[in-house]
């Protein structure tokens, strides 16, 4: 990881507004990075915090997924995902596949702000970063050969 990151920011509609509230107060620092964000959380966030932000699908209607295959591709860094953990989602494995690609692919995930904060506070924040990749490929070849 380079010291401008690659930094996706997503929210389900309950936590929209505690995303852009975190968004606005850390704007000058997320200004240094670049920012994706899937459907409606990226034109609250480019409209109400003047950011730009590379805009994906809404999560539903596969923003999720995109997110996902920019992981495995190495094209994100942090994922700051302020899911809502009262409210039943529709796309709910979609989401699950999101977080599993962040484990998989060893990026910082924040699911709330307090976590948000402290990756943000970081000294890796703005630095360089060489992340640690788990090699699966010993459960493809077990999982494939039984």
């Amino acid at each position: 990881m380079k010291p401008k990151k690659r930094i996706a920011l997503v929210a389900h509609d309950q936590r929209k507004e505690d995303l852009i509230s975190w968004v606005k107060y850390n704007a000058e620092q997320l200004s240094e990075h670049e920012l994706y964000a899937t459907g409606t959380t990226g034109k609250i966030i480019s409209e109400g915090c003047s950011l730009d932000v590379h805009r994906l699908k809404s999560g539903p209607l596969g923003g999720d997924q995109q997110l996902g295959a920019m992981i495995a591709n190495g094209e994100l860094d942090v994922l700051i995902f302020f899911w809502d953990p009262m409210t039943s989602q529709p796309h709910d494995v979609d989401v699950k596949a999101l977080l599993r690609m962040s484990v998989l692919y060893n990026i910082p995930v924040a699911c709330n702000r307090s976590t948000a904060d402290f990756m943000i506070s970081s000294s890796l924040f703005n630095e360089e970063y060489d992340p640690i990749i788990k090699d699966y490929s010993k459960y493809i070849s077990r999982n494939v050969n039984s």
